[in-house]
């Protein structure tokens, strides 16, 4: 009897391309990804990327990607892969891969769909890719996200919800919950950063929404100095764990 959950198995089968140097990070994406029913493929090195792209362009939806690969690495990488197909598939690349702003500017201008954390908790990993492999059910947002679990509280009409987040950007958040609200609808959320010294109380909207994971809010007339606490925290952790 397969041992994945009944609503993983209904999800549209996916192929994710996992590429790092680093077998652990291989095998906890590839583990979270099976057991929700995808298939991946795991490559070591540059050239075994490259090549692999090569030959299974079609049945590849997703690429998630070390920019610091043995034989390739750094931005030219993520262009030899956009030399192949300017459009696809998307490309996830490992936040902590990634050398400084400059190479993040250089990224947006190769259409790179998103980032994610390679230490990421195995719970927030497939949160984390779920708006790349199904891009129509999700409102992307952009600029860096950073993965963070603090609690929310979000109103809706005379209802009040709690939640814990799974991940910050500067223009909001995305919020784990098995009953998440229709897109488009108005919310008032609170929220204390970590290490803050009061709540924040913000206006949003839901920007996506999807059973299987849960519900982006996008913040609006976020006070400046709330945006500020926001964005330093979002820029501090964006860099951690990057490979030299």
């Amino acid at each position: 009897m397969s041992s994945v959950p009944a609503e993983a198995r209904r999800v549209a089968t996916k192929t994710v391309l996992v590429a790092d140097d680093t077998a652990f990070v291989r095998d906890r994406f590839k583990t979270v990804l099976e057991a929700a029913g995808h298939q991946t493929i795991t490559v070591s090195s540059g050239n075994e990327l490259i090549t692999r792209v090569k030959a299974d362009l079609a049945k590849i939806d997703l690429i998630v990607v070390d920019l610091r690969l043995p034989q390739a690495n750094g931005v030219r990488l993520v262009r030899a892969l956009r030399n192949i197909d300017p459009q696809k598939p998307p490309i996830v690349v490992f936040s902590g891969t990634i050398a400084n702003a400059g190479e993040v500017r250089e990224l947006a201008a190769l259409n790179v769909a998103g980032y994610v954390n390679e230490y990421a908790a195995l719970q927030h990993i497939l949160p984390s890719l779920s708006p790349h492999l199904f891009p129509g059910d999700f409102n992307r947002r952009t600029g860096p996200r950073v993965v963070l679990g603090i609690p929310i509280a979000y109103r809706f009409g005379n209802t009040i919800a709690a939640a814990v987040t799974l991940n910050i950007s500067r223009g909001g958040v995305a919020v784990r919950t098995t009953n998440p609200l229709d897109k488009g609808i108005a919310v008032k959320t609170r929220f204390r950063m970590p290490m803050g010294k009061k709540d924040i109380d913000v206006d949003a909207k839901v920007a996506w929404s999807d059973k299987r994971v849960g519900m982006g809010l996008e913040f609006i007339g976020l006070r400046a100095e709330d945006q500020a606490a926001v964005a330093e925290y979002v820029d501090a952790h964006f860099f951690t764990n990057r490979k030299a």
